[in-house]
């Protein structure tokens, strides 16, 4: 049973399932927008949203955070100053996951996850 297992770990031990995560989140972050399977959008979600909401602060420590947890500096203070712009008065709910249907060569299920 997995009660209170609120970690998906996707089959991979967590130095692989952390880079897949910073993968993601910088090239939504980037891109605006990603078709990937659902899980991993759904595990995407709360990582993203973190991270937007650290950058919106504007404080050093918040930048350093956050090229901590994306393992980058590459193009980080051009999204992170969109980023502010962009949701500056939002409080929250940065992101929005939509269902694609199915994968053809395997039949798993697709979402686009995309910065509102």
């Amino acid at each position: 049973m997995r009660h209170h297992n609120r970690i998906k770990k996707f089959g991979r031990v967590r130095k692989v399932r952390r880079a897949l995560m910073r993968g993601l989140a910088f090239a939504l972050l980037r891109d605006k927008k990603i078709l990937t399977t659902e899980a991993k959008a759904k595990a995407l979600r709360p990582f993203a949203e973190r991270l937007i909401t650290l950058s919106r602060r504007g404080t050093l420590a918040a930048h350093r955070t956050v090229i901590a947890r994306l393992g980058t500096r590459a193009s980080l203070p051009k999204i992170c100053a969109e980023l502010v712009k962009r949701y500056g008065a939002r409080d929250g709910g940065y992101t929005r996951v939509v269902k694609a249907g199915m994968r053809r060569s395997d039949g798993a299920r697709m979402a686009i996850i995309e910065l509102v």
